[in-house]
Formats: C-alpha cells, sequence, structure tokens
C-alpha cells in the first residue's frame, strides 16, 4: 500500500505518526511518499545463491537477487534453475545412471551480478549454503576482494534450500522496518542455529550416484523400502531416522511425528520444500500444518536443482524456524 501525502499535510503534527521499530529504525513520512524504515536510505540488498529454493513471486516480493550454483551434465556445465531445471536432471541421470556434479558459481559470474549494486554503493548482504557443503559462501568473500568493496557482508547459513530462504526473508523484512546491517547480522547469529531443516527421500539412488552413501547401504534401504528422515546439523546433514513403507505414508508419517517440535516453532512461516511430490501429498501435508494453527503463513515451494541432484525426486521437508 503506498500512502501519498501532499505538501499541504507536512507539518510537525505528523511527528505524532512515526512509529519506531526498534532503536533506530522508524516509518517515516516524506513529502509525496512513504518510505519503509530506513530501508530506502540505508539502501541495503540482499543475495542468495540458487540453493535457497524460494519460488519467482517470493524472490520478487523479498527483492532478492540470486546467484546461480553450476551443474554439470557430463560435458555440460549449467547455471541452476536458468539453464536446467529438475526435470532435466532426472531425466539425465535416468538415462545415463549417474548424478550431477554441482558446483560453486565462477568468480568472474559473481563478480558480474555484484558489479551493479556495488557502483550504487549499496550494502550487499548474501545468504550462501553451508559452507561445509560448498565453497559459496567464499567465493562470495574473493569476489568482494577483487571488487575492492567492502560493504559485502557474507552469512553462512548452516544450512540448505528454504533453510536458507527462511533466513533471508527474516532479513529482508528487518531491512524493510529500517534495520541496519548490523542489527540484521545480530539478529541472524541468534536465530542461525535454531533453523530446523529435515526431509525425507524415496529413493537413497541419487545419494549413491552422488557419492553420499554406499551402494550396499542404497541396495539394501531401496529393497526393504526404508526411507531415511535428512536433517541438517552444525551444517552437515546426517541421518535422523528410517522410515519404512510408500512415499505418501512415509512423508505424513515424518511430519506428524513433527508436531511436538513445530509446536516450538515460529508462528511466521514454515516451508514445504520438495521434489516433484504428487500434489495430493502436497496438499494433505500443508492442511495438516494448517490445522495445527501455528504459522500465519504456510509456504509450498519446488526444490531447485542442486537439491534435486543430490535428493532426487519425491522428496520433501518441512522447515521452519524454532523459538
Amino acid at each position: 500500500m503506498i500512502i501519498l501525502i501532499h505538501n499541504y499535510l507536512m507539518s510537525p503534527m505528523l511527528n505524532l505518526l512515526w512509529k519506531p521499530c526498534n532503536n533506530n529504525g522508524y516509518i517515516s513520512f516524506h513529502k509525496g511518499e512513504l518510505v519503509k524504515g530506513e530501508s530506502k536510505l540505508n539502501q541495503i540488498k540482499i543475495f542468495a545463491d540458487s540453493t535457497c529454493d524460494l519460488s519467482e513471486d517470493l524472490i520478487k516480493k523479498y527483492d532478492v537477487s540470486i546467484i546461480p550454483l553450476m551443474i554439470s551434465l557430463g560435458e555440460k556445465s549449467l547455471k541452476d534453475g536458468i539453464e536446467v531445471n529438475p526435470q532435466q536432471i532426472y531425466d539425465w541421470s535416468d538415462q545415463t545412471g549417474e548424478t550431477p556434479k554441482t558446483a560453486a558459481p565462477s568468480i568472474g559470474d559473481v563478480m558480474d551480478l555484484l558489479s551493479p549494486y556495488v557502483k550504487e554503493k549499496r550494502s550487499i548482504i548474501f545468504f550462501g549454503i553451508s559452507e561445509a557443503m560448498s565453497a559459496t559462501c567464499n567465493v562470495l568473500r574473493l569476489a568482494a576482494e577483487n571488487l575492492n568493496y567492502h560493504d559485502l557482508h557474507v552469512v553462512d547459513s548452516k544450512n540448505l534450500s528454504t533453510g536458507i530462504g527462511l533466513q533471508l526473508i527474516r532479513a529482508a523484512e528487518l531491512a524493510m522496518k529500517g534495520c541496519t546491517v548490523k542489527e540484521i547480522i545480530e539478529d541472524n547469529n541468534r536465530i542461525n542455529p535454531k533453523v530446523r531443516a529435515s526431509f525425507v527421500v524415496d529413493t537413497l539412488t541419487f545419494l549413491h550416484r552422488g557419492g553420499r552413501c554406499s551402494a550396499v547401504t542404497a541396495l539394501l534401504a531401496n529393497t526393504l523400502k526404508l526411507k531415511p528422515k535428512i536433517v541438517v546439523i552444525n551444517g552437515k546433514m546426517d541421518v535422523a531416522k528410517k522410515y519404512r513403507g510408500n512415499q505418501k505414508s512415509v512423508i505424513l508419517k515424518y511430519v506428524k511425528d513433527m508436531e511436538e517440535d513445530l509446536k516450538n516453532a515460529d508462528s511466521d512461516r514454515v516451508f514445504i520444500t520438495h521434489s516433484s511430490c504428487p500434489d495430493e501429498v502436497i496438499e494433505e501435508v500443508k492442511d495438516y500444518l494448517r490445522r495445527l494453527n501455528i504459522f500465519k503463513e504456510v509456504i509450498v515451494t519446488q526444490a531447485g536443482g542442486v537439491i534435486s541432484s543430490h535428493c532426487g525426486p519425491n522428496t520433501l521437508g518441512v522447515l521452519y524456524i524454532s523459538k
């Protein structure tokens, strides 16, 4: 909503309308426009890499710029989400029996994406996939050095997928309220360990092809229809539990098992992030989470190419921030 205030309305009385959002930020009325906090004054720009798995609508809503990771299908090196999508990855993997290799973006590509904001002298905050899983955060630091730019702040999400998305949306909201870079970083330091990311995979075939589990483990799990729950702890993936059965029943059991933990979640939002799961399964999970009456938003997103490359189709996760 935009509120236009004409010059004749500008008076000391408007001071009564200023509302503080923290010690430094406020909603300020300017001639002819409403400026949300200090976001326009501070010129904070938020970046993330493509593993954040946010939808185009969310990317636009929060004005986030995405740096794509690289996905190699044989000899072809393609930009995640721009030159290749998950279905193309699945098709290639099934045809070749291989899993694509994923890599951090090149310094040159990163510099090209940052340069317009560097020229504008914007404060840049970048949220990247866990440094325990990728060199992406370090590439951003090197790009900043090459650009001789000191107002770029790299945040190691210590997470993946919408575990990153949760953090950058929170940062974007704080920026819109007028919080400073320092305040946003301090807030992230506080909530970063509270981000809960987990998912269940339908098959270990893709994890095996990517070298993340042995052939024997994959064969045994697939034969016995075991579906592991993968959790992110201290920036690394680990197996927390194993379910057994068809993927639909496993997903619903996985979500219901989280109920007590979900009751202790931050109420702003929860993500359901999946890799080509059936619509009916997604709707059941969404309805269940809504019936808990905990979250203001239950958001569904589809995993991008990097996450899909390692997890395979029919993977689903529930991600949130704990109190």
